[in-house]
């Protein structure tokens, strides 16, 4: 299925997927369940895949104080630099949203976009995921700031 009248997002039954796209959205859905959300009860899960298959987890975790909670999305960004990798093929996201996919905020996307391709699989669903809808950054944040755009000029 088309959506938002382009080609490269897609809606699928995520049985259409390939395995290894299928375990990584699967590990963003039991990773939502370590999220640490008494404020806004709103529990989101993800999970970024390395170039070389290693897998690394996230779930949000809020604060009393708003600021300084951090999104799943760059719990496992920051899971996986630190451990030393720092190029990425995929990422799913799993949250709760009654009739919508909930995709990745302004700021993950940014953070998404420091270490990513344009064309990095984005993978959103729900924690019974049955339909995924499938995205890249470059469709998600089409004018992204990107380190090459720092590139010293002679």
């Amino acid at each position: 299925m088309e959506v938002n009248g382009t080609n490269h997002q897609k809606i699928v039954n995520i049985d259409d997927l390939d395995v290894g796209d299928q375990d990584l959205i699967r590990k963003a859905v039991e990773a939502r369940n370590f999220a640490y959300c008494p404020y806004s009860n709103f529990a989101v899960g993800s999970a970024l895949r390395t170039n070389t298959g290693e897998i690394f987890t996230g779930c949000n975790v809020e604060n009393v104080a708003h600021s300084p909670g951090v999104c799943a999305e760059r719990t496992a960004i920051v899971k996986a630099v630190s451990e030393g990798f720092t190029k990425f093929d995929a990422i799913a996201v799993v949250a709760y949203l009654e009739n919508d996919f909930c995709t990745p905020c302004g700021v993950c996307r940014q953070a998404l976009s420091e270490f990513a391709s344009p064309d990095i699989k984005v993978f959103v669903a729900k924690p019974v995921a049955i339909r995924v809808l499938c995205t890249s950054v470059q469709e998600l944040l089409p004018y992204r700031f990107s380190p090459d755009k720092l590139q010293k000029q002679l």
